[in-house]
């Protein structure tokens, strides 16, 4: 309940390596998720350091893409600040998924459904795992404004769902406000 407690959406991080050992442990509590039928619909690409500069740089081009095609890409511009300066991004991808844009049967609707449920678990489980060990973490979505370059650079397969940036954080923001039980809650 602690990790739950305390953990933030860390959107500034210190410029220090993050250990293979806590890295490996933060891989590994994502890996232990739930999911629908034991599926395990998840794999991992993690880019560290080395390679952030050229994640960027496709990230970038994807999101001057997605603008030019008069696409809405919200807040991804500010996402890539905050992605650069955290010393990893692990990319969750639905190795058995598809693009959205991509027809689907009921059948695949289905299970990509459930497939995104339980990696939204695994990506849970890898924040709670990150907080434990004293690291701050964000969960990204505004990758998807660069879907198709940053895909085909991480040479990921299936659907990618999202991003998890992880470092030192290097900021303490105050918990957000949270609707009450009562709002929350309907019991029959």
């Amino acid at each position: 309940m602690k990790a739950i407690e305390d953990r933030r959406s860390i959107r500034k991080f210190k410029d220090l390596p993050v250990p293979q050992d806590k890295l490996d442990a933060i891989l590994r509590a994502g890996a232990l998720a739930p999911s629908g039928k034991n599926r395990q619909p998840w794999s991992f690409v993690v880019v560290r350091e080395d390679k952030r500069a050229e994640m960027m740089k496709v990230m970038r081009e994807g999101i001057a893409v997605s603008k030019a095609q008069g696409r809405e890409v919200g807040g991804a511009e500010w996402t890539a600040k905050i992605m650069d300066g955290a010393n990893v991004t692990i990319f969750v991808f639905d190795p058995e998924g598809s693009p959205p844009w991509t027809p689907h049967d009921t059948s695949q609707m289905f299970w990509d459904l459930v497939d995104f449920q339980s990696a939204g678990a695994a990506i849970q489980n890898m924040l709670l795992a990150a907080q434990d060990l004293g690291l701050g973490s964000l969960w990204i979505c505004d990758v998807l404004s660069a879907y198709e370059e940053l895909q085909s650079w991480l040479g990921g397969k299936g659907e990618m769902i999202a991003a998890v940036s992880l470092g030192y954080a290097d900021e303490s923001p105050p918990a957000r406000p949270r609707k009450s039980m009562s709002e929350l809650v309907r019991y029959m």
